[in-house]
């Protein structure tokens, strides 16, 4: 336990949490992120974090609107409201599959209350089998996981009841954040990446120009930054040249041409999308299972202490900031929600597929909320996760016997469960931390995820079905990447055809960098992602750990840094749901500046300099961070 920390609240001192205010303003944004994350994330394969933007927005109406100071209710808001953000990210990356199959003659096409259900459960579940994990992850390592966006937003909430330079300081950040967004993917008036070519070598590097990558590495620091970096130099500059050089003439599963008319069509692009994903994939799969294996006794300890609080109450766990949803409650929900997976007929589930459920569920919905803590939601690799989940689920049925289209269908409907449990975990963990920093009341937290979960589930049937109808899955207008990938490898392991050897390469590239002993699951995770990811992300570790050396030396304390990237997360975050809204209504159309001005990567690189250059003054400045 952290003694020492001391929340912003104190534990003894009561304020509003749930209130009418903060249920209507969450549900409604818990629907609106997901509607427009759902839109996102089939567009281009990742979505936005929304507890930031939820904060900010929470921050404004509560208190700047309302007139009420009230901090616990702004956190509030934006715990229920970043659950429809989750929830849509797990969906949209597994069930799409299923309305691809249905067009392609495989079976029917999914109802609203099938969509509805699935993620319902995997929902619910993520944030039952987060809260035993609470004292664990967010307490007893308060110190050791940093919960990138989870920190952000508290100290969002704080600099706006705090006022003073704090607030000067994320609300420029804010500032630039918008504008640095509207430019790139409003106006696209400046390329989102910098691509340099390298034909001699077989590869590219790239960089994006997002600042909320900058600012995901300076929260993060320089170590988990450069971790992720070399997942990207091993993938980038050592295997894609090596199948590009040694494999050029031969034609490799799941490409359909050969290696070298593989690279001369797509470049080094191409040859990451069709092998190192797979690779990065088993990468993930085998740091996660390291991960768990590690973190178990803390887990299994955890889960003791808890269920002795049933009946040994210490005067510390009644108090109120250490306050979680009755254990008993948690275990009788998971138990009914894993019964009704098996018993309800529109979840196409069977008793092993349940099972399933209840070991992987609760295993990557732990990894997850420690990956999250590691390098934020934006960036947890959860259909990495979910690629291992199907690949088991998939095998299993087969050996069951349960093969074609309801074998399939099953199959999809496991790792949906999952992979949104997961993601409801990683928000839920966000989110917890958030309020362990500001001291709000874990129980009623946990009681906002549910709320939020429940409206989220409800709101994105239809939301799939309508994009389906408007731009169908698998389509140019909405490519849905994950689900297109979870499709393929059901498809290739009911076949017999899965490339096998690519991921088991990923999972003992994970072992070799655990024996070492270096931390596997972000070299793992820099692996499974594009470079321009970890390059940019890196960026802001080199930021973090020469001006932090500077400041402590010029004025004995850490500038406003931590504060800056807030700001510039929540900004970028805030448009990106803008953006998403517009480009929902046809509105992008009337805004995209990209036929008028040149492209290249001057343009690119001028914006991550000035980007570069805002943090570093920020981070640098005398100022009052905590």
């Amino acid at each position: 336990m952290n003694e020492e920390f001391k929340p912003y609240i104190p534990a003894d001192k009561v304020t509003p949490e749930i209130t009418p205010a903060s249920i209507i303003i969450g549900l409604l944004l818990a629907v609106i992120f997901g509607a427009a994350n759902a839109y996102l994330g089939l567009k281009v394969g990742m979505t936005i974090s929304a507890s930031i933007p939820a904060a900010v927005i929470s921050m404004a109406v509560i208190r700047i609107i309302m007139k009420k100071d009230s901090i616990l209710e702004s956190n509030m808001v934006q715990t229920i409201g970043s659950a429809g953000e989750s929830l849509a990210a797990g969906a949209i990356f597994t069930m799409p599959a299923l309305f691809i199959w249905a067009r392609e003659g495989v079976m029917e096409m999914p109802s609203l209350i099938t969509i509805t259900v699935i993620a319902l459960f995997g929902g619910l579940l993520g944030v039952f089998f987060m809260v035993p994990l609470r004292s664990a992850l967010i307490v007893q390592e308060h110190g050791t996981l940093p919960y990138p966006e989870g920190t952000a937003c508290a100290e969002v909430l704080l600099a706006g009841e705090e006022g003073g330079s704090s607030a000067k300081s994320v609300f420029l950040g804010m500032g630039i954040g918008a504008v640095v967004k509207f430019i790139v993917d409003g106006f696209h008036l400046v390329s989102d990446a910098c691509v340099f070519t390298i034909n001699s070598f077989k590869t590219a590097f790239s960089a994006q120009v997002y600042p909320s990558l900058v600012s995901v590495g300076y929260i993060c620091g320089a170590r988990i930054s450069a971790y992720m970096f070399a997942g990207g130099i091993i993938g980038w500059f050592v295997l894609i040249p090596a199948i590009v050089t040694f494999g050029s003439d031969i034609t490799l599963y799941p490409a359909s041409v050969s290696i070298a008319e593989l690279y001369a069509t797509g470049g080094a692009s191409a040859i990451w999308s069709n092998y190192i994903k797979y690779i990065g994939a088993g990468a993930v799969a085998s740091a996660g299972i390291i991960s768990l294996i590690k973190t178990l006794p803390l887990i299994v300890r955890t889960f003791t202490d808890s269920i002795k609080s049933i009946s040994q109450k210490t005067a510390k766990s009644f108090e109120r900031t250490a306050l979680d949803l009755d254990i008993r409650v948690v275990l009788i929900g998971i138990a009914l929600l894993i019964l009704a997976i098996w018993l309800v007929p529109f979840v196409p589930v069977t008793l092993p597929g349940a099972i399933l459920i209840v070991i992987f569920g609760f295993f990557f919905s732990a990894v997850s909320s420690r990956m999250v803590g590691l390098v934020g939601s934006s960036n947890n690799p959860v259909s990495g996760m979910t690629i291992a989940t199907i690949l088991i689920a998939t095998i299993c049925l087969k050996v069951l016997g349960d093969t074609g289209a309801h074998g399939m269908k099953g199959a999809i409907a496991i790792g949906s469960v999952i992979c949104i449990a997961a993601c409801m975990a990683g928000d839920t963990s966000q989110d917890l931390k958030t309020g362990y920093i500001l001291g709000a009341t874990p129980k009623k937290q946990q009681i906002g995820e549910i709320m939020g979960t429940i409206a989220a589930a409800l709101a994105i049937g239809g939301v799939m079905i309508l994009l389906d109808k408007a731009y169908s899955f698998g389509s140019g207008a909405l490519a849905a990447p994950q689900a297109t990938m979870m499709k393929m490898i059901i498809e290739g392991v009911m076949n017999g055809n899965l490339p096998w050897n690519l991921i088991f390469i990923g999972a003992f590239i994970s072992i070799a960098v655990e024996i070492l002993g270096i931390a596997a699951l972000p070299v793992s995770i820099g692996l499974y992602l594009p470079l321009e990811l970890s390059s940019t992300i890196m960026i802001g570790g080199l930021i973090r750990k020469f001006t932090d050396s500077y400041s402590k030396k010029r004025h004995g304390k850490e500038g406003q840094g931590v504060l800056f990237c807030s700001g510039l997360i929540a900004g970028e975050g805030l448009v990106g749901v803008i953006i998403a809204i517009f480009t929902v209504t046809g509105v992008t159309g009337y805004i995209d500046l990209s036929s008028k001005v040149p492209t290249g990567n001057t343009s690119v690189i001028i914006v991550l300099v000035l980007i570069a250059a805002a943090v570093i003054k920020a981070a640098v400045d005398k100022g009052n961070e905590k």
